[in-house]
């Protein structure tokens, strides 16, 4: 498969031309890589116009993924977010509705889904609740959305959401069932729009599990998680049926968000990664996939309790045999090892094809030094939605203080207070924290939170 945007710089890195344009290093090397970082100079395209090397290039990856359309972004999946929401509600507005937009969604969204509703102004109706406690995990089923469309259906109330938002694969690799709520959402011509960050790779599967695939109308997927692509890449997929509706709203939304200086590192990284897909990588990803099942059928022999999951990540229940996963994480470490990532409870590792047999060993050797011990005693949280009192948008533009979690029940949530990762907020802008909230803040060891300021 060509390479547009790579052979492009290259041949311009070769020219010796005098480069009296951004960036200010003109090429000379401080760490390595600026001579092949430029700018958008004649013949580079523009990516938030693009006509040129980089729609070639973004064509090529549709047609790997199978898809209507596909944008890069060079600002990760939290950009290809907000196009996606701000993009259904363009289409949203060509139609008659009444009441406030609003989208319905797992709790289990990333910061950056809220971010895009305090951005554009619409809500959040979050359906399901975090299982097993943890913040990572929403379990929605096909009956949850289909029972929260009819009830509204039932009770005569037009006002539909605008679209409904799954996070699959989750942080914990769960998996939805994609196909199963596309067929709900299809049946009240509802688009289904999918947080695909950690999905990458699933199109490439013997069983293609891409949401695309699977009847969403539009996915993001971050590159960089899982494929041999810098920090930051990603891909905005728009499905064929849907293509005509959504292609021009997600160019007008990505340019409207996104910056107006893309790294063209990053955008030759996706270039190549299209040479790299066609050129076998669903047998590397087979090989890899193998090696990670027999990891997963060590570890479980040696009674340490894997989750089932996504085929590329390895999660591990540490609680269950007596450990934090924190603790899990500084042992990992003794043996050249740093998970993805660790909480109270779990611990996560991400595996690709460029992992070698070494990793995968020192996983064994790892596994092999593990004593389990009684289960720990895990805090009781309900999963109970907190109260809203303001929007999303009223909540974040609103004056607001820092204070410490122990004072902040009953006050309202200003902005998401979670690090990332898994960046997934445990109370959101415009919810008011109540004591619940504050169990789960001290379990992910948050101390303080921000909350709109009282009125003096």
């Amino acid at each position: 498969m060509d390479t547009p945007i790579y052979d492009f710089i290259e041949n311009y890195k070769s020219s010796n031309i005098s480069r009296f344009h951004m960036p200010g290093h003109k090429g000379y090397k401080f760490i390595g890589c600026e001579d092949a970082d430029i700018t958008e100079i004649e013949g580079a395209d523009v990516l938030s116009m693009a006509d040129g090397i980089i729609a070639r290039s973004q064509a090529n990856a549709s047609r790997l993924f199978c898809t209507g359309q596909t944008f890069y972004s060079t600002e990760g999946s939290s950009l290809c977010i907000k196009a996606m929401l701000m993009s259904v509600l363009i289409d949203t507005r060509l139609k008659e509705r009444c009441g406030r937009e609003y989208v319905l969604a797992a709790r289990n969204v990333h910061r950056s889904m809220i971010d895009a509703c305090a951005l554009i102004d619409i809500d959040v109706k979050f359906i399901g609740c975090m299982a097993s406690g943890s913040i990572c995990n929403s379990s929605i089923l096909p009956d949850d959305v289909e029972k929260y469309l009819k009830n509204l259906e039932k009770n005569g109330k037009k006002n539909y959401p605008m679209a409904v938002y799954i996070t699959s694969p989750d942080y914990l690799g769960n998996i939805v069932d994609i196909a199963g709520i596309a067929a709900i959402c299809e049946r009240y011509f509802i688009p289904l729009v999918v947080d695909n960050a950690h999905g990458a790779y699933l199109t490439f599967l013997e069983k293609n599990l891409h949401p695309i695939k699977l009847g969403a109308a539009m996915c993001c997927d971050s590159a960089h998680k899982t494929l041999p692509v810098l920090t930051g890449g990603a891909y905005l997929h728009i499905a064929e049926k849907y293509k005509e509706r959504y292609t021009e709203f997600a160019k007008k939304s990505l340019a409207l968000f996104g910056s107006t200086s893309p790294s063209y590192l990053i955008l030759q990284s996706l270039d190549l990664c299209n040479r790299y897909i066609s050129d076998g990588y669903q047998d590397k990803l087979k090989d890899c996939i193998d090696s990670i099942d027999k990891v997963k059928n060590y570890l479980k022999q040696n009674k340490i309790p894997v989750l089932d999951t996504e085929p590329l990540k390895i999660v591990i229940n540490m609680a269950k045999i007596g450990y934090t996963g924190f603790e899990a994480k500084n042992s990992m470490r003794e043996y050249g090892i740093e998970c993805e990532y660790a909480d109270y409870q779990f611990v996560v590792l991400m595996a690709t094809p460029e992992n070698t047999s070494i990793d995968f060993e020192r996983i064994k050797k790892w596994g092999s030094s593990i004593r389990r011990k009684d289960s720990l005693k895990l805090p009781q949280v309900c999963n109970t939605t907190p109260e809203r009192k303001l929007t999303i948008r009223e909540a974040v533009i609103a004056p607001s203080e820092i204070i410490d979690i122990k004072d902040s029940v009953g006050r309202i949530c200003a902005q998401e207070t979670v690090s990332c990762p898994p960046a997934i907020p445990i109370v959101v802008c415009g919810e008011v924290i109540n004591e619940n909230t504050v169990k789960l803040l001290e379990m992910y060891n948050i101390k303080n939170v921000c909350v709109v300021s009282l009125v003096k």
